[in-house]
């Protein structure tokens, strides 16, 4: 009865602030902010062995699963969307149904992807052109981490519905476990035992497997005494249509971002090899600003979905402008220090000075990333809350069609600075035709 009470209270008007747009925010960029250093540590491990041959294959290995949790990554960004929609609608049934179909879609396609490995093991490697005992590397750490990938995306799916709930310090919490088991049990296996990079991969494996039982005991506590979903409500049609329609889209939206990233570093890879370096170093400072940005969009994502579920204007309109708001400050503030310290980051990161003075040259672009890219990051977290998948879909390739424009024309032209100038109208495109977008589609779905 309690159930059933809750589904009741729809279009439930909710006031949306600064101090509830914050409280989301900084506990998800602390939480994403554990990827690049688990990276990080894990890199510094097989480093220590003083192997070239195992560093080569656990970046080659990383690139691969890289590209598989990109392609799944929908697991985790509609999952947060739907839930904040039934969040806000006060439907409780339809948040735990959500995450039903979500954590069986998740076992699923991690099965599909482990019956699947050998053969996207083989393809990658050709790929790559990775040989010898860089290849060897390769397949050891692939094959051992590989059979995680159905815990992965159990985890994608369940940070999406505590996303999707606004609990973003309880997504912390499971984040650190997540990370910080993986770190101690890299360096334990990895260092202390001499696994090396089996010891790393396999790290990997418990980790995930830790942290997918944290995340279920939680969702079990938080649903103890609630009835599961019936069967007729898990596969409704129109239901799953929709799912299947927005995962499909927010699976092409990734698949453009993470070719349009793949084509810089490529063209980059024509000019000389300072050059290749230099951009590489580069991104790495649009990348860190990305983390921070996303805290934010995942703000957005939750806001958002929820004014749309519970069919209220007043709050989606203010969580727009203040996650916007505080994106520009934020990006405002990145691109400042990139300006300031931009010299002495490099200056830390590189020692080939010539590889130093062409990211010198190439910084201001760098730095203006963040603040050419703003309204895309925020303007994807409100289309992925509203789940409005196939205009963020749209709007993407048509970015990508200027984008590559832009490419053709100005590098015969500009070099380099003709890469990074196609590289910002990209992210800036991206941003004014979602902007444009969110007018049309906001009157369309609070009027109908």
């Amino acid at each position: 009865m309690a159930e059933a009470t809750k589904d009741l209270k729809a279009e439930k008007p909710f006031n949306v602030d600064n101090r509830m747009v914050l409280a989301i925010a900084w506990p998800t960029t602390l939480a994403y902010l554990t990827t690049p250093l688990l990276g990080i540590v894990d890199t510094g491990v097989i480093g220590q062995l003083g192997s070239a041959a195992a560093l080569g294959g656990l970046a080659i290995g990383a690139i691969l699963f890289d590209i598989i949790f990109t392609t799944f990554n929908f697991l985790r960004s509609s999952t947060t969307g739907l839930v904040a929609q039934a969040m806000g609608a006060g439907n409780e049934a339809e948040q735990k149904i959500v995450l039903v179909r979500a954590l069986v879609l998740s076992v699923a396609i991690g099965v599909l992807v482990m019956l699947a490995s050998p053969f996207i093991l083989h393809v990658g490697v050709w790929a790559m052109g990775v040989t010898g005992e860089v290849e060897a590397a390769t397949r050891t750490y692939f094959s051992i981490r590989v059979l995680a990938t159905p815990l992965s995306l159990l985890n994608y799916a369940i940070l999406g519905w505590i996303l999707g709930q606004a609990r973003a310090r309880l997504g912390l919490a499971l984040q650190i476990i997540l990370s910080g088991s993986n770190i101690v049990l890299s360096l334990l296996l990895g260092l202390h035992f001499g696994w090396g990079i089996e010891g790393v991969a396999w790290a990997t494996v418990a980790a995930e497997g830790i942290a997918t039982i944290f995340g279920l005991a939680i969702a079990y506590r938080h649903y103890r005494g609630h009835s599961m979903p019936n069967l007729e409500a898990l596969l409704d049609g129109p239901a799953l249509k929709r799912l299947f329609g927005v995962n499909r889209d927010i699976m092409i939206r990734s698949f453009v971002l993470f070719f349009a990233f793949a084509f810089f570093a490529a063209q980059g890879a024509r000019f000389d090899e300072n050059t290749l370096a230099a951009n590489a170093v580069l991104m790495n400072f649009f990348m860190v600003s990305g983390y921070f940005l996303d805290g934010f969009a995942t703000a957005a994502e939750q806001l958002a979905g929820r004014a749309v579920g519970a069919k209220y204007r007043p709050a989606f309109d203010k969580s727009v402008r203040l996650c916007l708001l505080w994106g520009f400050v934020l990006a405002g503030f990145a691109t400042a220090i990139y300006f300031a310290f931009g010299k002495s980051a490099i200056d830390f990161l590189v020692v080939n000075e010539a590889v130093r003075q062409t990211a010198y040259v190439y910084l201001p672009w760098a730095a203006l990333t963040a603040m050419f890219g703003v309204v895309a990051f925020q303007m994807d977290g409100v289309f992925i809350g509203a789940t409005w998948s196939k205009d963020m879909r749209n709007m993407m390739l048509v970015s990508l069609v200027v984008y590559l424009i832009v490419w053709y024309v100005s590098v015969p032209y500009l070099q380099n600075h003709g890469l990074w100038l196609a590289l910002e109208v990209f992210l800036g495109i991206r941003g004014i035709t979602l902007y444009r977008r969110l007018k049309v589609k906001a009157a369309e779905t609070f009027n109908s």
